[in-house]
């Protein structure tokens, strides 16, 4: 052959062998589908979640309930029908509405059970009522109180657990250093073996029980996932392995459910100081939806409630079993298609939610007061809201004979949900308190009040405004609360100024009987300066309190919500 038709026959063979390249590529890789949630919050319910807005500017629509999450949860697994897998970033349970708080959870877990959910990280949530019963909601096993009659055939039933692992890394006994629960876990998708490490934030001691914790620590988020990675790539052989993290961000306003702007929070410095062997970090906590990348790995979040669920497709090389490529998408679950008609529900799912609807409805229904307009949980300027101030007043109400309290404090924490305005049922009430906490009232010095204002932002990452009983008021510098947010207490000057009780100056030698709940008389949300507390006095539960205190509406008139006036601001 002439000389001159070598490059030709050469580029012609190039040519042809591109396909066969492209096709052993093809046969090398291996894609699987992970659909992820966060946050749930036992939400079963399609009327407690309420909207989303997908895009910024547009229209919030119904979303949520958990009969639509899993019509959207198995029709997503349709167009995927072979390796797929189901998990969540935590807080599945706690502070959860009455359909489920009610039964101690269990109907979530039942209703998980059945839409396949294969792996659970644990939240700060999970751990409300204590490492013992999250251990009873993974084995089964009846509640301290008794089993529950879940059929109503008025028999007790034993509840079966969880079929889906909980996991939490860096959860572990503080005498041992033993994880209370599997570290991670391993799936195989497309013949691939996959690592989960799922773990929740280690601030969790701040904002749950002190009693419920007890023995327990809360190990770095980063120095964590860097340990059992190693253990994942050089013990088990695993090089694809994937984050569940009960912590999160923020995106920047405005944005959507599948937009990531300028996203903060500690999630990042979290990504940032992990190995490059994590491919994908499924997070939440904060409640917020995003699709980022962060130190070139996918960070997600599906908001909260079952409003969202994450869609990811992962790429896999069977050759190096690692990630090559993630695809993320967070899908609204509709309860309403574009054309108005409703949304496809699951039936198995939907009998569920009524069945436990039914079980609840005596209690649930029952009027324990009445309010002349909506007390919402929405801040002023100062941080008050009149939900909080309506709860502060009720906890006052009911420790201010026996136990001598001049003063009520409530976290803001605590406030899940507004108040109705005309007749306030057990189930919504219950649905703006639902932790069961108890009341503490304590003798606090006057200088210790002053400190328990100034951890409003001292040693706080975000301003924690504490919601006062009537007989509080007091003025605060924003200037100086803005200098003294995240700092040391001790460190900068206390923001606040002119504090009365009952009318009077406070006196900071003087003693003052205060009541707040118990998760606050432990330090929660770190107001430490309740636990030097002394003379404590157990009370009511809270929602007992605030029942006490709606009662006399049912036949007298309604009840005002509190005005926003017990908090001033200044420069």
């Amino acid at each position: 052959m002439p000389k001159p038709f070598l490059p030709l026959a050469c580029l012609l063979a190039a040519v042809l062998a591109l396909p066969a390249a492209a096709l052993a590529q093809a046969k090398q890789r291996v894609t699987a589908q992970l659909l992820a949630v966060n946050d749930f919050h036992g939400h079963l319910e399609p009327a407690t979640p309420g909207t989303i807005a997908a895009a910024p500017g547009a229209t919030p629509v119904p979303a949520g309930g958990v009969a639509y999450l899993a019509a959207t949860i198995r029709g997503l697994r349709a167009e995927h029908p072979r390796n797929t897998l189901t998990v969540s970033a935590g807080d599945l349970i706690g502070a959860s509405p009455l359909v489920s708080a009610l039964f101690h959870d269990e109907p979530t877990i039942e209703a998980w059970n059945e839409i396949g959910l294969a792996l659970n990280s644990v939240g700060n949530h999970e751990f409300d009522d204590g490492l013992g019963e999250l251990r009873r909601m993974q084995r089964g096993g009846c509640h301290p109180d008794g089993c529950v009659d879940r059929d109503g055939d008025g028999r007790k039933d034993r509840f079966a657990g969880a079929d889906f692992r909980f996991l939490a890394a860096n959860v572990v006994r503080a005498s041992t250093g033993k994880p209370v629960f599997p570290p991670f876990a391993i799936r195989r998708l497309g013949g691939i073996d996959v690592g989960f490490i799922g773990l929740t934030l280690k601030g969790t001691p701040a904002i749950v029980s002190a009693a419920g914790i007890k023995g327990l620590a809360f190990r770095d988020e980063a120095d964590t996932i860097n340990r059992y990675a190693r253990v994942l790539r050089r013990q088990h052989k695993v090089r694809a392995i994937v984050v569940l993290l009960h912590e999160g961000g923020f995106q920047a306003s405005p944005f959507g459910v599948d937009t990531c702007n300028g996203l903060t929070g500690p999630v990042v410095d979290i990504v940032k100081r992990t190995t490059k062997a994590v491919d994908l970090f499924i997070t939440g906590h904060t409640h917020q939806p995003y699709d980022c990348v962060v130190d070139d790995r996918p960070v997600t979040s599906a908001s909260s409630f079952g409003r969202l669920v994450t869609d990811l497709e992962l790429t896999l090389d069977r050759r190096t079993r690692d990630v090559v490529q993630v695809a993320a998408n967070n899908v609204v679950v509709r309860q309403t298609k574009a054309d108005g008609t409703p949304a496809r529900r699951a039936a198995d799912l939907s009998a569920l939610v009524k069945h436990y609807q039914a079980l609840a409805a005596p209690l649930a229904e029952r009027p324990v007061g009445r309010l002349t307009e909506v007390a919402g949980r929405t801040p002023d300027d100062s941080g008050e809201n009149a939900a909080g101030n309506l709860i502060a007043d009720s906890q006052l109400s009911a420790t201010d004979d026996e136990a001598g309290a001049v003063a009520a404090f409530m976290n803001p924490g605590g406030v899940r949900s507004d108040f109705p305005a005309g007749a306030v049922s057990y189930g919504a009430a219950f649905t703006v308190q639902p932790f069961g906490n108890t009341l503490t009232t304590m003798t606090l010095t006057g200088a210790q009040v002053l400190e328990l204002l100034a951890q409003q932002w001292c040693g706080q990452t975000t301003p924690r405004i504490l919601l006062p009983s009537s007989t509080v008021a007091y003025a605060y510098s924003a200037a100086a609360a803005a200098a003294a947010t995240g700092q040391p207490c001790g460190s900068v000057p206390n923001p606040v100024s002119d504090v009365r009780i009952g009318g009077l100056p406070l006196d900071p030698a003087a003693p003052y009987r205060i009541t707040v709940n118990s998760f606050l008389a432990g330090g929660g949300d770190l107001f430490g300066v309740l636990r030097s507390g002394t003379d404590l006095t157990g009370g009511a539960l809270d929602l007992d309190a605030m029942q006490a205190y709606l009662e006399p509406s049912l036949t007298g008139a309604p009840i005002a919500p509190p005005a926003l006036d017990r908090i001033s601001v200044l420069p």
